[in-house]
């Protein structure tokens, strides 16, 4: 089949793809629920936003910290009992999360450890996917999951919504506990995952991937992304108590991963790029473009819109960043270089969400939004410099 959708869905074709891509989006659903399932549950038991973006920020925060350690156990042995014991245990920190006061000490522990245990199924599945599609068709499985990977911030936080509707403020944090540890088994019982071997190396270096100068400044512009990110879910929340009431703040929240499912689902019929650091300048430009106009907040139905705008970049902005994770990561490294990603990303979603905590009990909504959009910035002249030579690949 011949047509811009031919990568697409060559990929979509091959049976393995469907099932790792599905069990992983099932097993990552807790990501997508996590901040505003804290968020409500918080303000559900009476604490402010500053205590919410706390809590989220150290959620994202010890995902962050913790994948890299679970990524290089997972390359140094396999990925099904590393993915199968870390599900159980982030699950036991939701779990423990939705019995113990939010305002205690407790509370800090379990969302660490719901965090830090977090399985790193993003990077699992990018290490399979040269064993499961050809190389010409990596940069469509890329793109496809950035895309796909937005589901979670649809989906998510409408499952929030309606598990909290149906059990209480607890409900986000028990059901996203649940998911996770069904989605990593569907995940871990795959053929892929279970035959998997990491890349035997000689001597292990002890920094790892982040011995590549050009790899740690590519995750300073990830982190900056990450930022801009945490920004929106806080943000949203207030404003939507502001404008109608807490729950429209999924709807908020809902919309902006829209746009992102959007972006990624056009993103799939752009051609490779020749030069990926050219080109993530100019996505990570974009998105700043997008969430400025946040910062006017035009009232209900023109902050949904605006909130679908501001998404539309993102995906791109993934995607160029795994494309150069693939080829600046030393061999041996390439889980844990992965998981960098995904850690330079929470580590700046952790301190966009507890900053902007502060800023809005302090400014209100507007100040979130332009904190996002000026990291953004910093995030594309992070990448000023080329971070590998132009080619046909990307």
């Amino acid at each position: 089949m011949n047509g811009p959708l031919a990568p697409t869905i060559a990929v979509l074709s091959r049976r393995p793809a469907v099932r790792l891509l599905g069990a992983s989006l099932l097993g990552r659903l807790p990501t997508g629920m996590a901040a505003l399932a804290v968020l409500l549950l918080v303000r559900g038991r009476g604490g402010d936003y500053a205590l919410a973006g706390l809590l989220s920020g150290l959620y994202a925060a010890g995902s962050a910290l913790g994948g890299p350690l679970l990524g290089r156990v997972i390359d140094r042995s396999r990925q099904p009992p590393v993915l199968l014991g870390a599900a159980l245990v982030a699950g036991v920190g939701f779990a423990a999360l939705a019995v113990v006061p939010v305002d205690g000490a407790l509370a800090i522990v379990a969302i660490l450890l719901a965090g830090a245990a977090t399985p790193p199924l993003e990077s699992c599945l990018r290490v399979l996917w040269p064993r499961v599609v050809p190389a010409d068709r990596l940069h469509a499985a890329y793109s496809l999951d950035a895309a796909a990977q937005e589901i979670l911030f649809v989906l998510g936080p409408l499952l929030v919504l309606g598990a909290v509707r149906l059990i209480g403020p607890a409900g986000g944090v028990l059901v996203a506990a649940g998911l996770g540890v069904l989605g990593v088994a569907a995940f871990a019982s795959a053929p892929q995952p279970r035959t998997w071997r990491g890349e035997r190396t000689g001597a292990r270096h002890p920094a790892g991937p982040l011995r590549s100068g050009r790899l740690v400044r590519l995750l300073v512009s990830l982190l900056l992304t990450g930022f801009t990110i945490g920004t929106f879910s806080v943000g949203a929340t207030a404003y939507a108590e502001h404008v109608g009431g807490r729950s429209l703040a999924g709807w908020f929240i809902a919309a902006n991963g829209l746009g992102a499912l959007l972006g990624g689902v056009g993103y799939t019929l752009v051609p490779a790029a020749r030069d990926l650091s050219a080109r993530l300048r100019v996505v990570a430009l974009l998105l700043a473009v997008g969430y400025l106009p946040l910062a006017a907040q035009p009232g209900l139905a023109g902050t949904i819109g605006l909130s679908v705008l501001a998404g539309l970049s993102l995906p791109a902005v993934l995607t160029c960043g795994f494309a150069l994770v693939e080829r600046l990561a030393p061999a041996g490294t390439v889980t844990e270089a992965f998981t960098w990603l995904v850690t330079a990303f929470g580590i700046g979603n952790a301190v966009g969400a507890a900053l902007s905590g502060t800023l809005v009990d302090r400014y209100g909504p507007v100040a979130a939004f332009l904190a996002g959009a000026g990291t953004a910035i910093l995030a594309a002249l992070t990448v000023l410099r080329r971070l590998v030579p132009a080619s046909p690949r990307g």
